[in-house]
């Protein structure tokens, strides 16, 4: 077994209809506005015109950062899927499939495949695992309440 390889899958239920959700999540640059652990995401080329490509920072509980370029691979509004290649502290893919669950409530489901690269990490990997599993799972859980509050203020929005 690789202790630095990662398979994680989390399922939120949203209050918004697929395609408001799939609009707030292409918006990369947006995250830091609602999740509070991703520190901050920035164009790698200010000068690339599709904007496909930046570099994000993120960092939970625990006293570390993780820095990753992270380039779209998939974004099809009509299946729901938005779809990101990583490099950098992690590499591997992160995708979001959404789905409606019920009239104006969204099914997202968020899957993510990495390689840790990071050093410290990587010699932490066995003792750390609990603790690194645990704080991810920290990190998603405010994701999902941030996502939840930014599309309950925008539906009330006139």
């Amino acid at each position: 077994m690789d202790w630095s390889r990662y398979r994680f899958r989390s399922v939120w239920d949203l209050p918004a209809p697929p395609e408001r959700v799939f609009a707030v999540l292409a918006e990369a640059e947006r995250y830091p506005q609602w999740w509070p652990q991703i520190r901050s995401v920035a164009p790698r080329d200010p000068d690339d015109p599709d904007g496909r490509a930046g570099t994000a920072r993120f960092r939970s509980v625990l006293p570390y950062e993780l820095v990753v370029t992270a380039a779209e691979r998939r974004s099809d509004p009509g299946a729901g899927v938005l779809e990101i290649e990583m490099r950098g502290d992690l590499d591997g893919w992160a995708r979001w499939t959404l789905s409606a669950s019920s009239p104006g409530r969204t099914r997202a489901l968020y899957e993510q495949e990495v390689v840790v690269r990071k050093p410290l990490m990587r010699r932490l990997a066995v003792p750390g695992r609990p603790v690194f599993l645990l704080n991810h799972a920290l990190m998603m859980r405010a994701g999902r309440r941030g996502l939840v509050r930014l599309l309950t203020a925008e539906s009330g929005a006139v």
